[in-house]
């Protein structure tokens, strides 16, 4: 069963301006961190060539294969109470939580945009598919919880077309681009390890690539302001302590969400263990049910 939803965003990129000191980040073993900043001389990248230079000379982090593998199986454990995420492209949905149809690999909904997005984007490479019929009606219900045009066929279309090995690549696509890819490479700016990498990216799944009240960015931007990051010279541990306390609350606000599992028995397990690796065997437990994870 899905047991989050997610949260509009726009179809313009959210752009963040982190604050990164053009020094290489170094993560200490109690989850500390320290850099150095000032300004960049006159042969030193600055603004996007100067992040992108920053992250080059950085450990692959959550984005190793390895990592991402298990990144994907402990959020479908929140979202879809198993470790099989490979399981996911044809699932779909409405769990009642006003986002219309929850569907995929990482809970595309119908009335958050992004289910739109990648439908549009399959259809312009392979305009004969499925799905593509409901495309005047996917425009129609975004932003609202309604399936009209979409019933009685759309679910049936959506579990064939999952069937198709070009669509299960247009999910992985489309779910790291407006989710892992941004979420990792924030993440990095802010000097965090594997575990704030996986932090970051659950966030963003969940709550959504936004600025609005319970956005990511917002939620970062808030914990940011009672905690520096590393990159800042701040404790990895204590700010990420902050930013889970942030979107706990953020959570809570919402009857949908107010199971907070994810944070209290997987995510803080992790921080309060001190695995900011994100180094298996791993052990959570969400919903009452328990996860583990050996290699």
């Amino acid at each position: 069963m899905k047991r989050a939803g997610c949260l509009l965003f726009a179809a313009v990129p959210v752009v963040v301006t982190a604050t990164v000191y053009l020094s290489t980040p170094e993560t200490k073993s109690d989850g500390s961190g320290s850099g150095s900043g000032g300004k960049p001389s006159a042969t030193q990248p600055t603004g996007r060539a100067a992040e992108d230079a920053l992250i080059a000379n950085l450990p692959p982090g959550l984005a190793a294969p390895e990592k991402k593998e298990l990144a994907n199986k402990i959020v479908t454990s929140a979202e879809n109470s198993t470790l099989n995420w490979r399981g996911q492209y044809g699932y779909i949905e409405d769990i009642g939580d006003g986002q219309g149809y929850t569907a995929g690999i990482i809970g595309f909904c119908t009335g958050t945009h992004d289910l739109l997005v990648l439908v549009e984007r399959y259809t312009k490479d392979h305009p004969d598919n499925g799905l593509a019929r409901y495309l005047p009606a996917l425009r129609k219900v975004d932003g609202t919880d309604s399936h009209e045009g979409l019933d009685p066929g759309f679910t049936a279309a959506w579990k064939k077309e999952a069937e198709v090995a070009a669509f299960r690549e247009a999910q992985n696509e489309v779910r790291d681009r407006i989710y892992f890819d941004p979420a990792v490479r924030l993440a990095k700016l802010d000097g965090l390890g594997t575990l704030g990498q996986f932090i970051y990216y659950d966030a963003m799944v969940m709550h959504g690539p936004g600025t609005g009240p319970t956005g990511f960015y917002t939620l970062r931007e808030r914990a940011v302001s009672e905690a520096d990051t590393p990159a800042q010279g701040g404790k990895e541990k204590a700010y990420l302590d902050i930013f889970l306390d942030t979107r706990r609350k953020a959570m809570k606000s919402k009857k949908s969400h107010r199971d907070t599992s994810r944070i209290d028995t997987a995510q803080r397990r992790f921080l309060y263990d001190g695995n900011f690796d994100l180094k298996p065997p791993l052990e959570w437990a969400m919903y009452g049910e328990t996860f583990r994870v050996t290699r």
